[in-house]
């Protein structure tokens, strides 16, 4: 890497450290590249990113940012994964680290917030954004279908009042 790459590299991992629901940092020695293939599509598909952090490069990305505290986890082979949903980046790679055992999670950071290894684990048990508005509409919409039905129960009532009139004529 030139200068100009790395000081691109920087501004780019800057924005990510500002911008991002969530950071995971992870040791990721040992993972063969399919292996690696197989992370990068799994986040991708929930709408997050995995890059090999150089970590003297990554520090210095961190500086300045709401994530700073997590600058003592950049040590030996590291990757990020990251995610505009904060729960996104950790789930993903807690599902990955249980299956293999080569990628060790250190540690992460959810905006000012800096989390171990069992704070990120208790971030990927949380819903998705997704989940949390699924159950705030089917909670939403319960009222309304209760309202309609008791609205409709009295109509109802006197259908089967005058049904039952019309058949007690009709047998006599």
């Amino acid at each position: 890497m030139d200068r100009a790459e790395k000081r691109e590299f920087v501004a780019e991992l800057n924005k990510v450290f500002e911008s991002t629901g969530s950071v995971v940092v992870a040791h990721y020695s040992g993972l063969t590249v399919a292996q690696m293939t197989e992370l990068r599509s799994r986040m991708r598909a929930v709408g997050g990113t995995v890059k090999v952090a150089k970590n003297r490069l990554a520090k210095i990305a961190l500086q300045g940012t709401k994530s700073e505290g997590i600058q003592s986890l950049f040590q030996g082979q590291t990757l990020i994964a990251y995610a505009d949903d904060p729960v996104a980046a950790p789930k993903v790679a807690k599902e990955f680290a249980k299956a293999n055992d080569k990628l060790v999670i250190l540690g992460g950071a959810m905006g000012s917030t800096v989390l171990d290894a069992e704070g990120v684990k208790a971030l990927a048990s949380l819903p998705s954004l997704d989940e949390l508005r699924a159950k705030l509409v089917g909670m939403i919409q319960t009222p309304a279908t209760r309202i309609a039905q008791v609205v409709n129960a009295p109509a109802g009532q006197l259908a089967r009042v005058f049904g039952a009139y019309a058949r007690k004529d009709e047998a006599a």
